[in-house]
């Protein structure tokens, strides 16, 4: 078989088609806008892909997908529940036990701290309006584990229509003149509720042995927002 070499025109024909091609892709690769954040590529049928070269600042091609920032994860918020909900501010006395007590009568509730902690609250009856708590700062004094209260101790007959005796437990003298806190049976359903005593702090039993057996002989028991004046002796 025979193999015919081109002429010299043919050739020169062939080198201005190949040279035309070229152009064309270079044309084509300067028409094109070149995106700021991606590098395209140019297909030409019969050529190699060709890669247009970044260039900061040149124009987005339209379409041409960019990668998104991440967002950051939103923060939590905190939890901003108090730790001792419905508890009041602890007193400002000055207390040689580590304990302080505070009664409150709007509550019907006496609140108690060791050592700046708050560790339990417990319902409350204190004086009726017609024998209410007086207000201020007390302190335990003497204890008995069970007692007769009667009110000849303070000038008051027995048998008079505000006379009384009656048998207590787990009393706590808080003051000379006869108030104590003390366990009292009967007036459970008035504890935290409402005032039913004579000037006395009521409690149920199982509280009353509580403060007897825990408390301390010269702890502050305050009381505050009774009807009562302000109580001066100690």
């Amino acid at each position: 078989m025979l193999t015919t070499k081109p002429s010299r025109r043919a050739r020169r024909g062939l080198t201005r088609r190949s040279i035309s091609a070229v152009l064309g892709v270079v044309a084509v690769m300067l028409a094109l806008p070149i995106a700021a954040s991606a590098t395209p590529v140019t297909v030409v049928p019969g050529l190699p892909p060709v890669e247009v070269p970044d260039i900061p600042g040149a124009p987005k091609i339209p379409g041409t997908p960019s990668t998104p920032k991440p967002t950051p994860p939103t923060p939590k918020p905190t939890p901003s529940t108090p730790k001792t909900p419905g508890v009041p501010a602890i007193p400002n006395v000055k207390t040689s036990t580590g304990w302080v007590a505070l009664a409150v009568d709007q509550s019907h509730q006496i609140f108690w701290w060791k050592d700046g902690r708050f560790v339990k609250k417990m319902p409350i009856s204190m004086g009726s309006n017609d024998h209410p708590t007086p207000n201020g700062v007390y302190h335990t004094k003497e204890k008995y584990r069970d007692m007769y209260m009667d009110s000849s101790t303070y000038g008051v007959p027995v048998d008079s229509a505000e006379g009384y005796r009656t048998y207590v437990e787990y009393a706590t003298r808080m003051s000379w003149d006869g108030i104590f806190i003390h366990a009292a049976p009967w007036s459970v359903a008035q504890q935290g509720n409402s005032n039913a005593s004579h000037g006395c702090i009521n409690v149920s039993t199982e509280n009353g042995k509580w403060v007897f057996n825990t408390i301390p002989r010269g702890t502050p028991i305050v009381v505050r927002g009774t009807i009562g004046p302000k109580y001066t002796g100690d």
